[in-house]
């Protein structure tokens, strides 16, 4: 796990982290959540949906974006504040999907970090975004 103070932080700065999407993963985040949708959770059902197959919830995939901010970039201490998500294509059980996180906004004046989100499966990218976070600043040193 990472942990990078506000001041550790530019614009530009990246980073990622993969995961496979299984039926557990699924099945796990639709008990903790609630969401029995059958789309999710009953391959007859999702057989015959447009999508022709179970498919992941979308919250799953900002439960990614937020991972990859609370333990990557930024890291510990981070404060998740907002995020915006537009879903542009089903995922999966089986596909892997990298999340990446680059920060485009460093707000001085109150720590707060803009950051595009992404996730991608293969080339293909299935979600998009922008979060908002707050960061600590690096602890003073008594002398």
């Amino acid at each position: 796990m990472n942990q990078y103070f506000f001041e550790d932080i530019s614009v530009g700065m990246s980073e990622s982290q993969s995961r496979d999407v299984t039926e557990t993963l699924v099945n796990s985040f639709a008990d903790v959540s609630g969401d029995n949708n059958p789309l999710h959770v009953d391959a007859d059902y999702a057989a015959a949906s447009r999508f022709k197959q179970r498919i992941a919830h979308g919250a799953l995939s900002s439960a990614f974006i937020s991972a990859v901010l609370g333990t990557g970039l930024p890291g510990l201490g981070t404060i998740y504040m907002t995020q915006s998500v537009r879903f542009l294509a089903p995922i999966h059980l089986g596909d892997t999907v990298e999340t990446i996180v680059t920060a485009t906004v460093c707000n001085k004046d109150n720590n707060r970090i803009t950051f595009d989100t992404s996730c991608y499966v293969k080339d293909k990218k299935v979600v998009e975004g922008e979060a908002m976070v707050y960061v600590p600043s690096r602890p003073e040193v008594l002398s």
